[in-house]
């Protein structure tokens, strides 16, 4: 039989809270505050009953206030309706259903978690891990978190090893699953991910469940002791041979010509060339004029570590005073 709790009855399971508005306010409250307490324990049910009773006095003083500054007359055909009717200052309290630890949805959490992301990564970042996480969600979105093992870690860290640089360049690799990429990738290309990027696909979807632990998803990570078997090196990356470079400036292309200058002899990255605004440019003195490469306007950099001062050669300088724009973008 059912403990008895004042205010509050159980129907299908779950306890629901209903007390009656004086009749005198009901013009202006309707007849009673009623909400679910979405649980089925008792216990949890008196305490939620007790927070809903202070929602019910307050509610009470406030409709009284409002209906002695406001005197209200009305006969039936004049009832207001729900929208009509004046609004009270007062929330009333909000109660979720309990959810056993693990039941959340790999796609549903990693949404959530991408969500957070986007908020505190830069867009270079963030599309790191978008990318890491929909290989994941694509093999694994509908598996309870909680039902994550290490052996399905193992299995996701072997596909990942199998992935071509360009896999998702094909046709057939734009929606595809990590299994189906795996095997475009044997298909189509001898050549997989560097160890270096494997390790950081494996650390981001690592990360994830770590995040999973502290929102109480999770007990512990299932995969932390999971590592990439190559040993992952920094390769620097490939330059263009002086030939190659000299066919390109010998080509003077109407647009690209002065944006491959800068590059050619600053150093900076194409993303950044595209965003340079004459804004960025300053003189020193006899030092000559420098470019700032900031955050602005136009995008934003990889990292924060990025920021920096680049002094410009006798070349740059004579563009910036012949050809380039003197407001805006410098190559819009």
């Amino acid at each position: 039989m059912s403990p008895q709790i004042k205010y509050a009855y159980k129907r299908h399971n779950t306890w629901i809270y209903r007390r009656t508005y004086p009749k005198a306010l009901q013009p202006i409250l309707g007849s009673a505050l009623k909400q679910s307490l979405k649980t089925s324990d008792a216990t949890q049910a008196k305490l939620r009953v007790a927070e809903l009773n202070q929602t019910f006095t307050t509610l009470i003083k406030e409709a009284q206030a409002h209906a002695a500054a406001t005197p209200l007359t009305v006969t039936p055909p004049d009832i207001p309706t729900a929208a009509q009717a004046p609004r009270l200052g007062v929330t009333r309290p909000r109660y979720q259903r309990a959810r056993l630890v693990g039941d959340g949805l790999v796609a549903e959490l990693a949404q959530a978690y991408l969500t957070e992301a986007s908020e505190r990564l830069r867009p270079g970042s963030y599309k790191s891990v978008r990318f890491a996480l929909s290989l994941l969600t694509s093999h694994l979105g509908n598996e309870q978190v909680g039902a994550l093992t290490q052996a399905q870690g193992r299995e996701v860290l072997g596909y990942i090893t199998q992935l071509s640089p360009n896999v998702r360049k094909y046709r057939e690799g734009k929606d595809a699953g990590l299994a189906e990429l795996a095997t475009l990738s044997q298909e189509h290309e001898a050549s997989t991910l560097a160890p270096q990027t494997q390790a950081r696909i494996l650390k981001q979807m690592s990360q994830f469940l770590d995040w999973c632990v502290g929102e109480g998803e999770l007990e512990t990570n299932p995969w932390a002791a999971l590592k990439v078997k190559d040993r992952p090196e920094v390769n620097p990356h490939g330059m263009l041979s002086d030939e190659q470079v000299r066919i390109l400036l010998s080509a003077k292309d109407r647009v690209l010509h002065s944006a491959l200058l800068f590059g050619l002899l600053t150093g900076m990255r194409s993303g950044e060339i595209c965003g340079l605004m004459a804004e960025d440019v300053t003189a020193k003195g006899n030092l000559g004029r420098f470019i700032s490469i900031r955050p602005n306007r136009v995008r934003l950099l990889k990292s924060k570590a990025a920021e920096r001062e680049v002094p410009l050669h006798d070349i740059l300088e004579n563009l910036l005073d012949a050809t380039l724009p003197t407001s805006g973008r410098l190559f819009p």
